[in-house]
């Protein structure tokens, strides 16, 4: 059972969509949604880095932890 298919509504000739086929849309649209976030953060400007709670104790974040 790889993969099921679904009865089509309306009498259309279109098949209905691979698992495959509904990730890669679902990733695209999880990429857009990112791209977008990012952009907004980049256009708020610089913050601090790290949390107060970690600056007090003197905690470096994780390498690559979006720190630049």
């Amino acid at each position: 059972m790889s993969e099921e298919t679904v009865p089509q509504q309306g009498g259309g000739e279109a098949r209905p969509k691979g698992l495959l086929q509904q990730m890669e849309e679902l990733m695209a649209a999880l990429n857009a949604d990112l791209s977008a976030l990012d952009a907004d953060l980049q256009a708020a400007g610089p913050q601090r880095s790290a949390h107060p709670a970690v600056e007090e104790r003197g905690v470096e974040p994780p390498e690559g932890a979006g720190v630049v």
